[in-house]
């Protein structure tokens, strides 16, 4: 009985992943309100770890460490703002978690064994008896591997190295395109080769390229295979 449980809440996720650049956070965030769901930004999450381990002075090397950081952290979503805005101990850290550096430092800071355990236990926490569409890299691979619906998002190199530097643009950033796009390549290099929870679509993910469509026909998409 407890399995069957489990599987009807699954029914009720809805798992999005990809690469950055790919659109995956616009259309999950769309596609949450479209149809009346909680969203969860699993990359802000591992975003503050990195941004309260460089504040306390944690080694990224240090597993224990960043284990029982993560173990002591508030944190919370304030769903009531479009996107959602990230709490860390009562402080509003939504823009100190965006930006070059912690793009890389999340990435890093998520390889590490205790802070993955860690945080797969909070989101699916957070996930329990909600209906959700959960946002990230290893959602329908290893955090929802039972949930009913599973897309993957892609799209060209150029066309995701052009939507991140527009939105470093637009957050007052003076950054080049040829910069932004070698950032895009490690990262993905970082995401796809590491030993936990590597970037990759789970086997019955269905995989969308968003190379020419515009967020909207995405969900769109999405939701024509929502039954």
């Amino acid at each position: 009985m407890s399995r069957f449980i489990r599987m009807r809440e699954m029914d009720n996720i809805i798992t999005i992943d990809g690469p950055g650049g790919s659109g995956k956070s616009t259309v999950s965030r769309m596609l949450a309100g479209k149809i009346n769901s909680l969203y969860l930004d699993t990359g802000a999450m591992y975003r503050a770890v990195a941004l309260a381990a460089k504040r306390h002075g944690i080694d990224f090397g240090d597993g224990p460490g960043l284990g029982g950081l993560c173990k002591m952290l508030d944190l919370r979503f304030d769903t009531n703002e479009d996107p959602p805005r990230l709490f860390l101990d009562n402080q509003d850290i939504s823009m100190a978690i965006r930006g070059p550096e912690m793009d890389m430092l999340s990435s890093e800071v998520s390889a590490v064994k205790e802070v993955r355990e860690a945080m797969v236990s909070l989101q699916r926490k957070m996930a329990k008896g909600a209906k959700l569409v959960a946002e990230g890299r290893d959602m329908g691979t290893v955090v929802f591997p039972e949930a009913r619906y599973k897309f993957f998002l892609t799209a060209s190199p150029e066309t995701r190295a052009e939507r991140r530097y527009r939105e470093r643009v637009e957050r007052g950033e003076s950054v080049s395109r040829n910069t932004v796009g070698e950032a895009l390549k490690k990262r993905d290099r970082q995401d796809e080769t590491r030993s936990i929870s590597p970037l990759r679509p789970a086997s019955d993910a269905i995989l969308i390229d968003s190379t020419r469509l515009d967020p909207w026909e995405v969900v769109e998409e999405i939701v024509t295979h929502l039954v």
